[in-house]
């Protein structure tokens, strides 16, 4: 930290010691949060967040000007992701007596961020520290990070490539001056993302030739997207440097999975990959590769912040364990286990894409199995909704034909960049599963085969409970199927006549899975 004019950290304190026993105070239900680059002061329906007057090596709050600044840019970045939350940048103005006030018509002595006050306990590190985040919220979070993407301008791709080495090395710079860290897990961590960098380099500069690289929010970890009138807002984007958070949108999206695995969400992370997936650029898909250093360098940049505030506090130990937790994720995530592709078939109502869901998420590498599900790929055919109901002559043989053949193909793009992958289908026809476990076996990949049964009745009753789902299936369809020869069977057949959570289990067994949750 660079020493400043002994005026404006003079002019600061007096300023903080003001709001400190104003309506902020704690005696008024306020508090006083302090980070290495902020004052935040939270009342009763409102926060004002100050600049500290310093000069860090990656940002500059030196002069008031500056810090007015600073504070146009946080409204500017984070206004459009959490309308709710950010209000106005407001003065803290002399009142000419020696006195302070907020929005007076005096001299402005210091700048500040006004925002809505919301529960704290709505944020979702919160949240995911002590629940499993359920499917829906999951996948509202990936759709308020497609809305920041698809809003997001883009940026200098070339900078951003070019700046992941330094990345790396200032985490690793960081982790040899820590205690209790083994130097031959920093030496994996810094050699393995090295390698990983230098394997996909031309990768990371097509994504920037197309597109890829944005001003996005930066700073995406759980702490900072909160529930907000029961919707998930993005904010505290990082507004200090541009250049810090311009970059892949896939690296801003990995701090949000690499949070969810580290509060022990796994499911949630899954949900929110495959959403983000199916409402973005299909071109994605060959873009997977990257995602093993995206989420360990998230991991290792989260344990870095972490380990320097241990530091910083009288008793550190619980925040150290923490950021040591981090850092062992970060070493795990980078490498990462081989992909498998996993086939479910089944007649209509037996749970196919239900399991597909649960079974994604258990599924190796992290965040889980893209899930490739044949009701999707038919409506993206015809080019219209997944929920639109297709006619008869959409489901003919020959249609039939393309989309399992689109199928194998997705699935093959997806397993050649390293994620595995669920196929959500019928697989009625013997020769449609031998197509795909041989497709599996040309291409080297380990597979499994599920077949799920059901009763005709348990069948039809899920069928009239469906609602704003991609399926066409009816009851008499059902009724049909019903008849229809399988030929040989070579799947495990998995009874899905029971709950959900019995047909994961049982799924798990027959994939050789001895527990049921990662």
């Amino acid at each position: 930290m660079t020493q400043l004019h002994p005026s404006e950290s003079a002019v600061q304190g007096r300023v903080l010691e003001f709001l400190e026993n104003s309506d902020f105070s704690p005696a008024k239900g306020g508090k006083r949060i302090d980070t290495h680059a902020a004052v935040v002061f939270l009342g009763g329906d409102r926060v004002l967040k100050i600049k500290r007057a310093v000069r860090l090596p990656f940002l500059d709050y030196s002069t008031l000007e500056k810090r007015k600044h600073a504070c146009e840019e946080e409204l500017k970045v984070n206004a459009g992701n959490a309308p709710e939350l950010y209000r106005r940048v407001v003065a803290i103005t002399n009142t000419g007596d020696g006195g302070f006030e907020v929005g007076g018509s005096g001299a402005p002595v210091e700048w500040a961020v006004e925002m809505a006050r919301f529960d704290e306990e709505q944020a979702l590190d919160r949240i995911a520290g002590t629940q499993q985040i359920e499917p829906a919220l999951a996948v509202a979070v990936a759709e308020a990070i497609l809305k920041s993407h698809h809003n997001a301008p883009c940026g200098n791709g070339e900078s951003w490539v070019n700046s992941i080495a330094g990345i790396i090395d200032r985490n690793t710079a960081k982790f040899r001056g820590v205690r209790g860290l083994e130097a031959a897990a920093i030496n994996q961590l810094d050699t393995g993302s090295h390698d990983h960098l230098a394997m996909h380099q031309a990768l990371l500069e097509r994504r920037a030739a197309q597109g890829f690289v944005r001003r996005c929010h930066g700073d995406l970890h759980l702490a900072n997207i909160a529930l907000i009138n029961a919707t998930p807002r993005l904010f505290d984007a990082i507004e200090f440097d541009p250049a810090i958070a311009t970059t892949d949108i896939l690296y801003d999206l990995a701090f949000t999975l690499m949070d969810l695995i580290h509060f022990d969400n796994a499911a949630a992370a899954n949900a929110v990959f495959n959403r983000y997936l199916a409402g973005s650029s299909d071109d994605h898909l060959d873009g997977l590769a990257v995602l093993p250093i995206f989420l360990s360098m998230r991991a290792a940049i989260r344990a870095h912040v972490l380990f320097t505030k241990s530091e910083q506090m009288a008793d550190g130990d619980a925040v150290w364990r923490d950021a040591k937790r981090y850092f062992d994720l970060a070493l795990g995530l980078i490498v990462p286990k081989p992909p498998t592709l996993v086939a479910i078939g089944g007649l209509s109502g037996t749970g196919k894409s239900v399991l597909a869901r649960a079974l994604a998420g258990v599924i190796e590498p992290p965040p889980g199995a893209v899930i490739v599900r044949s009701d999707v790929v038919r409506k993206h055919l015809f080019d219209v909704n997944e929920t639109t109901v297709l006619p008869q002559d959409a489901y003919q043989a020959e249609t039939s034909k393309r989309v399992y053949d689109l199928l194998s193909k997705t699935a093959m793009r997806v397993l050649a960049q390293g994620c595995s992958v669920v196929l959500d289908a019928a697989f009625l026809r013997e020769a449609q599963r031998e197509a795909v476990s041989e497709l599996a076996h040309q291409h080297h990949r380990p597979f499994a085969g599920l077949f799920l049964t059901a009763n005709l009745t348990t069948r039809l009753a899920r069928i009239e409970r469906r609602e704003h789902d991609a399926s066409d299936a009816t009851r008499d369809v059902a009724l049909q199927q019903e008849a229809a020869p399988l030929g040989v069977m070579n799947w495990h057949r998995v009874d899905a006549s029971g709950t959900p959570e019995d047909t994961l289990q049982r799924s798990l067994s027959a994939l050789g899975h001895s527990s049921g949750r990662r």
